[in-house]
């Protein structure tokens, strides 16, 4: 067995757990949990479907929000099956590879760790496949009406570049991603971006995350929009208060952000000509040796300057310091750097696969005139265009619900 394939085995493992007790006492379980008009469902499509999205360590795995998305379910197999809406067998197929694909798995090694934790392909099959159908019903049935014009994307792109000071509230999620965990990871981090509430993107936070704010379930103060690497700004601002980036990845690592709010002031956007910083180098990556040495360098240091002392007697390259552009620091550091005041540390990257723990000290920056900013136009148009899709999904499944006869009984 691969060790891919038995860290999914060890997640299912712990999922069990959750549910032997149910899984045991259940009477009956095929009783009808609820009906949507005629169509049925079971308690056991309610703990099939809960134990596979805590397999998965996906939001909504409790009872409640289980049993309200499948209803969900019933109501997109529905409309889609009465407008005559199909999935051929070749986009299910691939839709399957696509989603073990994210975990670095093949179908068949991704269903049989799912039935070692006791979920049914079919269960895997459906998931997929209502996702899908629902996915491409929605965008051909809306697509035409979405269309994010020019001006649109200059109005966003304008917010970047605007003379006032914008300021956002944000909630961050860097998780370690060495290369043998990279894939892993990235599937993880699709479903904590699918995040609906604050609470369920602190919760994530508070177990994944390895930056400083997590134990503050990854909730930073206020920021100038400036601070933060030009490419991430609009990504931000295409957000609406509780939506969440798509996984960034980085060096190591995979990033997430949540806005939460958003505010202009009358100060003039900061913008800067460079950032001085330093990293020193520990060997160990995240190992609790390797974050002992950080908490002793940074208990004996209190600005740049003083890590020469540290590394002292060391080899060359376990120290850089260096001043450069906004727009040529990596993206990772700079989005750490957004964090800090000069003297102030983070320890929440690494390099060398994983192995290296990054000391990272912000020494200063350079304030510069005004200068026009490079963003991704096609990121905000992209942004721009999912938010609409997404609003005309929630509108229509809201009709159909208030239009069908539900009935739950529990």
């Amino acid at each position: 067995m691969s060790g891919k394939l038995t860290r999914i085995i060890g997640a299912a493992a712990l999922a069990a757990v959750g549910f032997a007790a149910p899984m045991a006492n259940a009477q009956n379980l095929f009783a009808t949990v609820a009906k949507v008009d005629e169509a049925v469902i079971t308690e056991f499509e309610v703990q099939q479907r809960s134990r596979f999205l805590q397999v998965l360590n996906s939001p909504g795995s409790d009872r409640a929000a289980v049993v309200e998305e499948l209803i969900k379910d019933r109501l997109r197999v529905a409309e889609t099956r009465q407008l005559g809406v199909t999935l051929n067998d070749g986009a299910l197929e691939q839709g399957l590879v696509d989603f073990a694909g994210r975990a670095n798995l093949t179908v068949e090694e991704f269903t049989a760790g799912l039935a070692q934790a006791g979920v049914a392909r079919e269960t895997f099959r459906d998931f997929v496949a209502v996702s899908l159908i629902w996915r491409d019903y929605i965008r051909a049935r809306f697509g035409s009406r979405v269309q994010i014009s020019e001006d649109e994307i200059d109005r966003a792109v304008s917010q970047v570049n605007s003379a006032s000071g914008i300021e956002v509230l944000v909630s961050e999620i860097i998780i370690p991603a060495p290369p043998d965990r990279a894939q892993a990871v990235l599937a993880q981090a699709e479903e904590i971006a699918q995040s609906t509430t604050e609470a369920q993107f602190s919760s994530f936070a508070r177990r994944f995350s390895a930056t400083a704010s997590r134990g503050r379930g990854g909730r930073l103060d206020w920021l100038p929009i400036t601070d933060l690497p030009a490419p991430l700004r609009p990504l931000l601002l295409a957000l609406g208060p509780g939506e969440v980036t798509r996984p960034l990845p980085i060096p190591n690592a995979v990033a997430l952000f949540q806005l939460r709010d958003i505010r202009e002031t009358s100060a003039p956007a900061q913008e800067f000509a460079a950032i001085e910083y330093a990293a020193y180098y520990i060997p160990g990556g995240r190992t609790p040796e390797a974050l002992g040495v950080a908490r002793s360098i940074r208990e004996n240091v209190d600005r740049c300057d003083d890590l020469y002392g540290i590394a002292q007697g060391k080899p060359e390259n376990v120290l850089d310091r260096g001043s450069l552009p906004p727009a040529e620091i990596p993206q990772d550091i700079a989005i750490e750097l957004a964090k800090l005041d000069p003297g102030e540390v983070s320890t929440a990257l690494t390099r060398a696969g994983g192995n290296t723990l990054v000391f990272l000290m912000l020494c200063g920056r350079t304030p510069a005139l005004e200068e026009d900013q490079v963003v991704d136009r096609e990121a905000v148009a992209g942004q721009l265009r999912n938010q609409r899709l997404t609003a005309f999904s929630e509108n229509l499944l809201a009709e159909l619900e208030a239009e069908a006869n539900i009935v739950i009984f529990e």
